[in-house]
């Protein structure tokens, strides 16, 4: 009877070393390179590289919006494309908070965050997506009316979080911390 147990483990023990030797890494043969320096990342909105907020303290430009800037605003109109700084995975699209409609990208031990965008995401959450590939559009200041978004405008109008227009809000966190954006665009943009 030892022996017989002893034939299943030894069968399934071979099986294991198959399934981690071969098949695994066929199903997970995607060229993954999460970034490493500053030159690992590009910038979000082609054709537009003006900031129009600066990372850190600041005065608070609508109700509701911070007077520390996790990140920066570049200037942008609505409907321009906003691609991927890095490579990685999509891991939150939805309303969040002051950013209005937002994407994370998690790319360890990076989470960047794009903000204040179109509604109609072009990505999923747990999708992959590269350097360079579209991922949104800057979306418009007003939005439709949502259970969670308690952002309004002087005349009580839904806002796209705390927005006073169309801009991309970018945030970069480092193992979770916000840190300047411009330190990875120094070659793009003055600081």
């Amino acid at each position: 009877m030892f022996q017989k147990y002893l034939t299943y483990y030894f069968l399934l023990l071979i099986l294991s070393i198959l399934i981690c030797s071969f098949i695994l890494p066929f199903l997970f043969q995607k060229n993954i390179k999460f970034p490493q320096t500053s030159s690992d990342f590009i910038w979000p909105t082609p054709n537009y590289f003006t900031i129009t907020s600066k990372y850190g303290p600041r005065k608070a430009p609508a109700g509701g919006a911070s007077t520390f800037h996790s990140g920066i605003d570049i200037g942008a109109p609505e409907g321009s494309n906003i691609l991927s700084i890095c490579d990685g995975y999509i891991s939150f699209t939805g309303f969040k908070g002051a950013g209005g409609y937002t994407i994370i990208v998690s790319a360890p031990p990076y989470q960047i965050s794009y903000c204040h965008l179109n509604p109609e995401f072009e990505v999923s959450v747990t999708e992959f997506v590269y350097k360079g590939e579209k991922i949104a559009k800057v979306g418009p200041k007003y939005v439709k009316e949502t259970s969670n978004n308690p952002y309004r405008d002087s005349t009580g109008n839904a806002t796209n979080g705390a927005t006073t227009g169309p801009h991309l809000h970018l945030t970069i966190r480092e193992n979770n911390l916000a840190i300047n954006p411009l330190q990875f665009f120094s070659n793009i943009i003055e600081q």
